[in-house]
């Protein structure tokens, strides 16, 4: 886990990781939220109706990893996640080794405050997802 103070953090600083979606995070996904839309659990459902190659998943679970990214890793400890405006440009699929992006586009000093542009990209390279993520910093991590 990262650990960037609001100090530390400037326009240009840029994190990623990988995840490789799996039968078990789309049966989990579906469980926790109840979501069994035929897209997302019918693979003849996909095929004949949505024109996918198979079943989709879920576009919040593919989200989920920006919660990560900024948790984690772009600011890490300190990080209070305010924000997340985020579009799905192309379908992801069970098996798709994800690399989650974010770079700081703004740093807001008056509200200690920091905007990340972010994208989720395939083994491809085919973005999946794009999203503007706004942080803000705990106590500790502005001091």
């Amino acid at each position: 886990m990262n650990e960037y103070k609001f100090q530390d953090v400037s326009v240009g600083l840029e994190e990623q990781f990988e995840v490789i979606i799996t039968e078990e995070m789309m049966n989990g996904f579906g469980e926790l939220t109840g979501d069994i839309n035929p897209m997302h659990v019918d693979i003849d459902y996909a095929q004949k109706y949505g024109g996918m190659k198979d079943r989709i998943v879920y576009g919040m679970l593919t989200a989920s990893f920006y919660s990560t990214l900024v948790g984690m890793y772009l600011p890490g400890k300190y990080a209070l996640f305010e924000k997340c405006d985020v579009s799905w440009p192309s379908p992801c699929y069970i098996g798709d080794k994800l690399t989650v992006f974010g770079r700081v586009s703004d740093v807001n000093s008056l509200f200690s405050r920091i905007t990340i542009k972010a994208y989720i990209a395939n083994q491809q390279g085919k973005k999946i997802s794009r999203a503007i993520l706004t942080v803000g910093f705990t106590g500790e991590g502005t001091a």
